[in-house]
């Protein structure tokens, strides 16, 4: 979040997560545990840096992304870590950071996501750190096709050229700590490099054993046909959350093809997450998002009336906005999995018991009617940005 004048507009956020821990323990309201757990055995009692103790849910709900050989059974809900280090305000040192990234891998999350472009670089180095003694146990995910020179990023340029990509996958196996990248995604569509160049030059790295897993992200119909003619694709990676809808055009063409979803950003960049108001400001220096249309001053407040009727929809439920968000991403089909990021142990706890919190499609579809007819301020990107995104 903003490294400064970050004021709560939910004043009963924290009340409500009391409420929503107090639940956990009712399989009666939230539906049986599956596998046959108990409540008893689906939280565990965890050191939170200060010495205290909190009994935190285990993630046990799995979906797979993809289908056939190149499938991905992951948690119901992954981990985005691009904000632990990278366009997201000041951060905590990098000992809580790891730390943080080990207990979502203690309590079941199993993907994790994250990109040469993000520091550049250090991003993948904290996951390979952190997540190095869970070889085997979790999926990393990370991303090539932004012009990187000498660990620094050339402002707008792309490069998917086929040298580029096997030199970006042999440095991150190495950031990594890895002997193969679970999901390789192109991060941006590249028009300098015919996208069955960029999909075959990943199937030899699979073929080599490097990689294990093709994904695309933000690109359209065509390219996903043509990439996955080549190379099946596991997952298309794109922003969606209740603020922006517009990937639901291609959800008919992921079912026929079997590709998975992973929506990026689920809270709209922490937004929908209840606790920004109109005063809010990103000033630290690492914060994108001072420059994005949605997060200037007007358009904050004015957008305001989307988290309040997540509000008074969760109050109703025993949910926080940002469970509300993300529950709502999660019964859009069994291929999601939504990848939140956070560096605070509270909002990891808040992410993970999303799963468990439910409300009828009937209410669902209530919401996305009130929604409807609330207009959204501003562009999701400033233009430069927003070319580098294909069309649906």
């Amino acid at each position: 979040m903003s490294n400064t004048k970050h004021q709560s507009h939910s004043p009963d956020r924290r009340a409500v997560l009391r409420a929503a821990a107090a639940l956990a323990a009712a399989p009666v309201l939230l539906g049986a545990f599956p596998d046959g757990a108990t409540a008893a055995e689906s939280t565990s009692s965890v050191a939170s840096g200060g010495g205290k103790s909190l009994d935190l849910p285990l993630l046990r709900q799995k979906r797979t992304l993809g289908k056939g050989a190149y499938s991905l059974e992951v948690s119901a809900l992954g981990f985005g870590v691009m904000g632990a280090t990278y366009n997201r305000g000041i951060t905590p040192d990098r000992k809580s950071l790891i730390a943080l990234l080990r207990q979502a891998a203690e309590h079941g999350i199993t993907l994790f996501d994250t990109a040469q472009i993000y520091g550049p670089l250090t991003n993948e180095e904290l996951v390979g750190e952190a997540l190095a003694p869970y070889k085997g146990r979790v999926a990393i995910s990370t991303k090539f096709g932004h012009s990187i020179v000498n660990g620094v990023y050339q402002t707008g340029k792309l490069n998917s050229r086929p040298e580029n990509i096997r030199r970006v996958a042999e440095a991150s196996l190495k950031r990594l700590r890895v002997e193969a990248i679970d999901l390789f995604y192109q991060h941006r569509f590249d028009p300098e490099v015919p996208i069955e160049d960029v999909a075959g030059t990943v199937g030899d790295l699979i073929r080599a054993g490097k990689v294990r897993r093709f994904g695309l992200c933000e690109v359209g119909p065509e390219t996903i046909r043509r990439a996955h003619a080549e190379q099946p694709v596991t997952a298309l990676q794109s922003e969606y959350h209740l603020m922006w809808r517009e990937p639901e055009k291609l959800f008919p063409l992921l079912a026929e093809l079997g590709i998975g979803f992973v929506p990026y950003s689920p809270l709209n960049r922490g937004f929908l997450g209840g606790d920004m108001t109109a005063y809010t400001r990103f000033d630290s220096g690492n914060d994108n998002r001072d420059t994005l249309p949605r997060f200037q001053p007007e358009a904050l407040g004015k957008n305001l009336l989307f988290v309040e009727a997540l509000h008074r929809f969760g109050r109703a439920r025993g949910m926080t906005a940002a469970q509300v968000a993300l529950g709502w991403l999660l019964q859009k089909g069994e291929n999601i999995v939504p990848i939140p990021g956070t560096t605070k142990l509270a909002h990891l706890e808040e992410n993970i018991r999303a799963v468990q919190l439910a409300a009828s499609p009937a209410d669902w579809r209530q919401l996305e009617t009130e929604l409807a007819a609330v207009p959204i301020v501003g562009d999701r990107y400033p233009a430069d940005q927003q070319k580098q995104v294909q069309q649906r």
